[in-house]
């Protein structure tokens, strides 16, 4: 409820009015409302940009600006961006970045072992169904019968001769 914390919390507030009425400044909605954190890697762009900003509302006179101060502008923002590039290339990862990375290595590396046994077991599967269809065919050769159900030692001699054939 209202305890130590709450009464600190109000005393704290409480200076922080007082300051506010010393310097006669009170703080508007609208400068709370456009203070940004900027990503790091494209704050440079905003920051060029927020510069040409201010420097168009100090001169009002110079509301259209030339092509050449433009392209110059442009120059430099890709020139900043360029070298904001090569610093972030040679600094050093953060310990986040770095288990980031490792993770997408040990996800990429299970990824091509599931592939690989997945290969494998069709692979195996194939050869099963070749040696399946390969032993029906011996089987009804070799268990055909004559007219009085005694075995037909001719088809038996034949599929022996070819399984030797095969072998040469």
């Amino acid at each position: 409820g209202r305890g130590f914390a709450f009464q600190r919390k109000q005393k704290i507030e409480r200076r922080y009015r007082k300051l506010l009425k010393k310097g006669r400044k009170v703080p508007s909605q609208q400068d709370n409302q456009f203070t940004d954190t900027y990503p790091e890697h494209l704050k440079h762009l905003y920051l060029a940009e927020e510069e040409m900003l201010k420097k168009r509302r100090r001169a009002p006179d110079d509301s259209v600006l030339s092509e050449e101060k433009l392209n110059k502008a442009v120059d430099t923002c890709t020139f900043s961006y360029r070298s904001v590039v090569t610093e972030g290339k040679l600094r050093k990862k953060t310990s986040n970045q770095k288990a980031k990375e490792e993770y997408e290595k040990i996800k990429a590396e299970r990824a091509r072992k599931k592939e690989e046994a997945e290969k494998r077991k069709q692979q195996r599967e194939a050869a099963q169904r070749l040696y399946k269809q390969k032993k029906m065919e011996a089987y009804k050769i070799l268990s055909k019968k004559t007219k009085r159900g005694q075995p037909n030692l001719n088809l038996q001699m034949e599929f022996l001769l070819q399984k030797i054939q095969q072998k040469a």
